[in-house]
């Protein structure tokens, strides 16, 4: 089976090819192929959901043609074809969704549209060679931070999740503060290596509580708070850089204490033993290294995707669309994308 998947939800355009023999469940990565626009809404701090779009029809055609060469396919070789459908941007939506029926059409080849949370979580699949298992899934991206138990496809259980900021919104809210560049994670990763963690006592919300769920707006608060402290005109630019870095690095440190806690609490709750990590903050540096070592005191298998998989791409929503397809789980020309779309077969625990 040879599945074509796009993304198009924020502001990454992405096509990529996955390819599986009847009976494997490790599938051939063909092609992946990513333009992000990041540099173009770094001047505005954030994505701006009309030149998001704009370029996503710009971009799409020039993405699908290097994918295609790249995994030496043509179009009329695709079995089947997946786009997201949400959660995301309506518009941004739209365009890839809309190519990606267009094109199934004129193939006549069936459709899949891909929950675009389901792709990450599914995602640290993809490069395991044993495939899919029942494993316990932490989700943290910008816009999400979740807890699912995953029995299979379309069986999951949602566990927890933020009531607030996600842990990425918190890393880009907090580093916008800073006045560091867009997206503020990967700023914030980089200087909290210089830092010291231990230098500011910042809270680690809902840390003993007896469910699962996140909160992380307070720590956001709490850096709001400190800057003041530090520097009399309370600018960030005015900070020494070894104050910057410590800050940082405390951040950095609280967001990865709650999630480590909150997914081992998980872990022993549902009784799995593999978690698996997706969204865009799980490339962050610390957070994988911690995860390794406290998964090996718990005898946890942690399965991660490669770094390259962690930030939206279509690898994912192919991926997503073959487990489906394999199932006989197709969709119809006519389903609408959805900017709030929950996860199908989804059951609410938290």
């Amino acid at each position: 089976m040879l599945v074509l998947g796009i993304e198009s939800s924020c502001d990454e355009t992405a096509v990529a090819l996955l390819e599986a023999a009847a009976g494997e469940v490790q599938p051939r990565v063909l092609s992946s192929v990513i333009s992000t626009q990041i540099p173009l809404h770094r001047m505005y701090g954030g994505v701006i959901p009309e030149l998001a779009s704009r370029n996503h029809s710009s971009n799409l055609p020039v993405v699908l043609r290097e994918a295609l060469e790249k995994a030496g396919r043509s179009i009329h070789e695709v079995d089947v074809f997946a786009s997201t459908a949400g959660p995301g941007l309506v518009a941004a939506l739209l365009v890839g969704n809309t190519a990606a029926k267009a094109l199934a059409l004129a193939a006549k080849k069936p459709f899949v549209a891909v929950n675009h949370l389901e792709g990450h979580m599914l995602s640290p699949f993809i490069t395991r060679p044993q495939g899919l298992v029942p494993h316990l899934s932490l989700v943290v991206s910008g816009g999400h931070t979740l807890l699912v138990d995953v029995r299979g496809v379309s069986n999951y259980t949602l566990m927890g999740r933020s009531l607030d900021d996600a842990a990425g919104e918190a890393f880009d809210k907090v580093a916008k503060m800073l006045d560091l560049p867009y997206p503020g994670g990967p700023e914030i990763d980089k200087r909290a290596e210089q830092g010291d963690p231990e230098r500011f006592r910042l809270p680690r919300p809902m840390m003993h509580e007896n469910h699962l769920n996140f909160s992380f707006s307070g720590l956001k608060t709490a850096v709001l708070y400190t800057l003041p402290k530090l520097t009399p005109s309370g600018n960030p630019n005015d900070l020494p850089e070894q104050t910057l870095c410590d800050l940082c690095a405390g951040v950095r440190q609280a967001i990865i204490d709650v999630l480590l806690h909150k997914a081992m609490k998980a872990l022993r709750k549902s009784g799995h033993k593999v978690l698996a990590v997706s969204g865009g903050v799980s490339c962050n540096s610390a957070l994988r290294a911690q995860l390794a070592a406290r998964c090996e005191r718990a005898r946890v298998e942690l399965v991660l995707p490669p770094n390259s998989l962690t930030t939206d791409n279509a690898a994912m929503i192919a991926y997503a669309g073959m487990l489906r397809a394999q199932h006989g789980d197709f969709s119809p020309l006519e389903t609408p994308v959805d900017p709030n779309l929950k996860l199908a077969g989804m059951q609410t625990r938290a």
